[in-house]
């Protein structure tokens, strides 16, 4: 055989070198964009070495990154369309409103119905004169007559008992004016009408008391005046007497507020002793 002999591999010993201005300038785009340098390295922040004769070149500013823009928000889905109002929400809203008087208008209703009420009552006639009087000092007896003249520790005076008693005035103003017990010391079997519907009343004790003296003269508080003023309270106002028929010439004698015998024992003009049947002491004669 023949043999070859064998060739030995080609080897390049010379190494292929990069320009210089080329690795230069590559490192130049590398700092522009921020990007390290070859190998890893940032690039030198010194003046680049200059041969003679050449004009260093001039680093261009660096130009910060410019932001991604931001992503743009989500799409709202458009609102439903609100649901139309009922029928009686539409009428509601439709209807006209009150005016702002009308409120202060309304708040007067109370009063204006007052003032009609008081306009269509009837006016009630304030009592004078006997009436007024007796009124007032009625309350003195209301501890033994009641207050409506119901009785208690005196006899009852309401629903007519007055006037079965004392059919004449006359009489229920001597009683009241001297107290029973005189009477009874004269042995008066009875006062007023001896043929009383239900039986006469005599003087003596009633729940084991007596009918005071209210005159002046026996012991009493009174004036003869109010004496009659109390007299024509029980009758008119508590019996219930009216000032009709029989009772019309007793009532404008005594007991109106014109009444001649009032003003008489008012001015003091008349007394009790110079009226016929009022003022005879029954109490005996002293020694």
């Amino acid at each position: 055989m023949i043999s070859h002999p064998r060739r030995a591999p080609l080897y390049c010993d010379a190494v292929t070198e990069i320009p210089e201005h080329l690795l230069k300038r590559s490192r130049e785009r590398r700092a522009a964009t921020g990007l390290p340098a070859e190998g890893g390295e940032a690039p030198a922040a010194t003046t680049p070495a200059t041969t003679p004769g050449t004009t260093p070149a001039t680093t261009a500013p660096s130009t910060p990154a410019t932001p991604a823009p931001a992503a743009p928000p989500p799409a709202v889905p458009a609102a439903a369309p609100p649901k139309p109002d009922p029928p009686y929400i539409q009428a509601a809203k439709s209807r006209k409103k009150m005016p702002f008087w009308a409120m202060g208008a309304l708040g007067l209703l109370p009063v204006w119905a007052f003032l009609y009420l008081r306009g269509v009552q009837p006016v009630e006639e304030e009592a004078s004169g006997p009436l007024a009087v007796g009124a007032t000092e009625y309350t003195g007896c209301s501890s033994c007559h009641g207050a409506a003249g119901q009785g208690g520790a005196g006899r009852p005076l309401a629903n007519g008992e007055v006037l079965l008693t004392f059919p004449k005035i006359e009489d229920m103003l001597n009683l009241v004016y001297v107290g029973s017990e005189q009477f009874d010391l004269q042995g008066v079997a009875t006062w007023g009408d001896p043929a009383r519907e239900g039986g006469a009343h005599g003087p003596g004790a009633y729940n084991g008391s007596y009918m005071p003296a209210q005159g002046e003269k026996y012991g009493g508080a009174l004036t003869e005046a109010e004496i009659l003023g109390v007299v024509c309270h029980e009758r008119y106002e508590i019996s219930g007497a009216e000032p009709t028929g029989e009772l019309v010439d007793e009532y404008e004698t005594w007991c109106s507020p014109e009444a001649e015998m009032y003003i008489g024992l008012e001015d003091g003009s008349l007394t009790f002793d110079t009226i016929e049947g009022i003022g005879t002491d029954p109490r005996p004669s002293q020694p």
